[in-house]
């Protein structure tokens, strides 16, 4: 009985790990953002690339800007 519910964690296991792989963002998934608060928004850097973004406070980019400039303004 015991090593019947041990691969069912197994597999279970092997499963969560196909459902990361296949729905992660790749366009982010090396990007590491730290937030700069200001007076009223916050400048995000990523530690990977060391692209520097403007956006709203407590919410990171969607995007990463390692291959491309970000966006002015």
């Amino acid at each position: 009985m015991a090593l019947n519910r041990g691969m069912f964690v197994v597999i279970g296991l092997i499963v969560a790990f196909i459902l990361i792989a296949v729905f992660s963002n790749r366009a982010t998934r090396y990007c590491r953002w730290r937030e700069r608060r200001g007076d009223g928004d916050s400048t995000w850097t990523c530690i990977h690339c060391g692209a520097t973004v403007r956006g709203a406070r407590g919410q990171p980019p969607s995007d990463c800007y390692r291959d491309r400039p970000p966006p002015l303004g």
